[in-house]
């Protein structure tokens, strides 16, 4: 089963890589991160940082899609998770990086960007229509596998989409980690978005409730 091209939605789409249309290869594994010819773009202050950041910021590039879509300004992903680190977004020792932590996160676009914004957890697949009825966007917690909905994923949870609509029927949500054709307006129907979805993630409410 293949995952389908919703309806166009008015939110701009960043990959976490800043070469999306090389997702494919990084994903395989055929194109290192420092070897990424659009890394600049990323606002790092080098390769190695982008290397070392780039396939931990999924949270940074939907919240990269959210401030566009809001005001029109494009962020450079790594200066976003860099302004979280002092939330604790982010903990960083030595080379390992463990995030994105969820409320902390919430501080920080609070703080940062004036955006309202909720954890969810212990939440199922099929509250999603009446929470998306509230919010403008949930960044649900799924497993990176969803970028290929015919598979069966080892567990759920790791990665983080944008969901941008919910029905009683489907999802459609941007992946920051998904290959070209899976990225954009993906609409899955509401059953397999629960293979993958672990119960959690952060609503981001409408600029009324900020």
């Amino acid at each position: 089963m293949n995952a389908t091209p919703a309806s166009r939605s008015a939110v701009p789409y960043f990959c976490q890589w800043e070469s999306a249309h090389l997702a494919s290869e990084i994903i395989q594994g055929k194109l290192a991160l420092a070897d990424d010819p659009a890394w600049r773009g990323s606002g790092a202050r080098d390769v190695d940082e982008y290397a070392r950041w780039a396939s931990h910021v999924c949270g940074m590039a939907c919240l990269k899609m959210v401030l566009a879509a809001r005001d029109g300004r494009h962020y450079p992903t790594l200066e976003l998770a860099r302004g979280s680190v002092p939330y604790g977004a982010y903990t960083v020792e030595g080379e390992q990086i463990k995030g994105m932590v969820y409320a902390p996160f919430v501080r920080y676009v609070d703080e940062a960007f004036g955006l309202a914004a909720r954890v969810h957890v212990d939440l199922r697949a099929e509250e999603l229509p009446g929470l998306m009825a509230q919010a403008a966007y949930f960044m649900a917690s799924v497993h990176p596998w969803i970028r290929w909905p015919e598979r069966k994923p080892p567990r759920k949870g790791g990665h983080v989409v944008l969901v941008t609509r919910a029905t009683a029927d489907s999802v459609t949500f941007h992946n920051p980690s998904g290959e070209p054709g899976t990225q954009a307006d993906v609409e899955l129907p509401l059953a397999v978005f629960d293979e993958f979805f672990a119960g959690r993630g952060v609503a981001i409410l409408p600029a009324a409730h900020a």
